[in-house]
């Protein structure tokens, strides 16, 4: 079996099987990027400066993982999902908070 067939979208993308270093990068940097948008969009809390940065530390560390399960698992294409779903809740809850206040 092709390794490369087995590939991910995102690591088939930035072609981690012939270069490795800058693909794995690519794939860190996207799964990071994803996972603050979705903690941004479904969980974050107003925090102090401290515990913000201890938050996003662990979720650096978290993404290390995920990067190593990301080359052969859909992780940064479950991210987008759940960004995408988290925005359009967003956008409705935006959309419904302005008609409750148009309607008084």
């Amino acid at each position: 079996m092709n390794v490369v067939e087995r590939l991910s979208f995102f690591p088939a993308l930035y072609n981690v099987t012939e270069n490795p270093k800058v693909g794995m990068w690519l794939l860190y940097l996207t799964i990071v990027a994803l996972s603050i948008l979705v903690y941004k969009l479904g969980f974050a809390q107003k925090l102090p400066i401290g515990k913000s940065i201890l938050i996003y530390l662990f979720l650096g560390a978290g993404c290390t993982v995920l990067t190593a399960l990301g080359i052969f698992l859909p992780i940064a294409e479950g991210l987008v999902v759940a960004a995408l779903i988290l925005i359009i809740y967003k956008i409705r809850l935006h959309q419904s908070k302005k008609q409750q206040v148009e309607a008084k």
